[in-house]
């Protein structure tokens, strides 16, 4: 079964929780055991998990400026003149996608772990998330 829904982003990289969309979608397909593929089309996104805690978002970004600096010059940046060149790297790491095990018609998370969309680009943005619920 496929589910969809938008989120409205303002870019560099913000975080947001996006768990109960996807556990809404788990519960209405009704699937008792499988996957979920949660997915968003685009080259400058990503999907993860983590503790939704705000502190421990902030060690996220400023992780990511570390490993990737937004204020840096990247080739690809040369291509389209839209100087997003370290959200498309960042999205190769982090993956615009996630599978998650669903067992008892439910998401298999640890307690403190929640489903993230982070938006690497460098502005705002609309986005489709695409959930696909798996029957094992």
């Amino acid at each position: 079964m496929t589910f969809r829904f938008n989120i409205s982003t303002k870019g560099f990289a913000d975080i947001i929780d996006v768990s109960a969309q996807v556990s809404k979608a788990v519960k209405e397909s009704k699937i008792k055991d499988g996957i979920c593929l949660i997915s968003c089309p685009g080259s400058t996104c990503g999907i993860t998990t983590i503790e939704y805690e705000p502190e421990l978002l902030k060690d996220f970004k400023e992780f990511l400026e570390k490993i990737i600096p937004s204020d840096k010059e990247y080739h690809h940046d040369s291509v389209w003149g839209e100087e997003n060149g370290f959200s498309h790297i960042r999205s190769a790491l982090i993956k615009p996608f996630l599978t998650v095990p669903i067992e008892d018609e439910k998401l298999v998370l640890g307690q403190w772990q929640q489903i993230v969309f982070v938006d690497f680009d460098n502005r705002e943005r609309e986005r489709e998330i695409i959930v696909k619920v798996l029957a094992s």
